[in-house]
């Protein structure tokens, strides 16, 4: 081969790799458009309470924006968009769930069976598959990302799960999202408390155990405010955790 030739393919190379990269970056700036989910967000949930009544009356929306979802390539997300997107994915499809049955649901748990968790019925329809919201939950979002404040945005439908938010989580604001739910849900004392040396708190905890690096305690801390956050350091070593019944009543009407 000519040194001409030789250069010429080390040129074109080059300019290969270099495109590869602007389309790389481009991809990554890729957003996703929740606008008719935070319209919808807006209008009908008001501080954790969801109107279901009011999201029937618009499914055809809700729908419109599940569809958004379905033709979203999420491999072409940044690392926050893609987080976003999921839980996102999650809450909306919750919806759906629920919408499904409704009038008439006073749980989520009144559209499984025996045989089937509602959590384990393909409804969610992403990324080229219909899989279910524990596949989200389980094998997306907590293995892959690994953020145990994830469990504080995504809502389940029942009153003990952590609140619903009034606007659609986003890549740009995530990080401040999730510390604002945190914060929230920990320092709320319908949902965790401390009395003498017991430490009452959300089943959340005992179920992902693992996700919270077994120190409840610390990350209760990491987020508590004022008078609790003080309590917990003083009484950190002799603290006994029980956990609160949990209360599967849909969160709305």
């Amino acid at each position: 081969m000519k040194v001409e030739h030789i250069k010429i393919f080390v040129l074109t190379f080059a300019l290969l790799i270099g495109s590869l990269t602007l389309v790389k970056q481009s991809l990554s700036q890729i957003i996703v458009d929740h606008s008719i989910y935070a319209t919808l967000l807006e209008k009908y949930v008001k501080q954790g309470q969801v109107d279901y009544r009011g999201f029937k009356a618009e499914e055809e929306k809700l729908d419109q924006y599940l569809k958004v979802l379905e033709k979203t390539d999420s491999d072409n997300l940044s690392r926050n968009e893609q987080f976003a997107f999921y839980i996102n994915a999650y809450n909306a499809w919750t919806i759906k769930l629920i919408l499904s049955g409704y009038p008439g649901v006073k749980s989520i748990k009144d559209l499984g069976s025996i045989f089937n968790s509602p959590w384990k019925k393909k409804i969610c329809r992403i990324d080229g598959d219909v899989i279910t919201l524990d596949d989200i939950e389980h094998n997306i979002l907590r293995p892959r990302f690994k953020d145990p404040r994830v469990h504080f945005a995504i809502n389940c439908a029942a009153l003990s799960c952590p609140p619903l938010g009034s606007e659609p989580y986003l890549g740009s604001t995530l990080d401040q999202q999730f510390n604002d739910a945190s914060t929230a849900f920990i320092n709320n004392p319908q949902r965790n408390y401390l009395q003498d040396n017991t430490l009452y708190i959300s089943k959340i905890f005992k179920w992902f155990s693992e996700d919270f690096d077994n120190d409840v305690i610390g990350f209760l801390i990491k987020y508590a405010k004022e008078d609790l956050k003080k309590e917990l350091e003083a009484k950190r070593s002799k603290i006994k955790i029980k956990y609160l019944d949990y209360d599967w009543s849909l969160n709305g009407n």
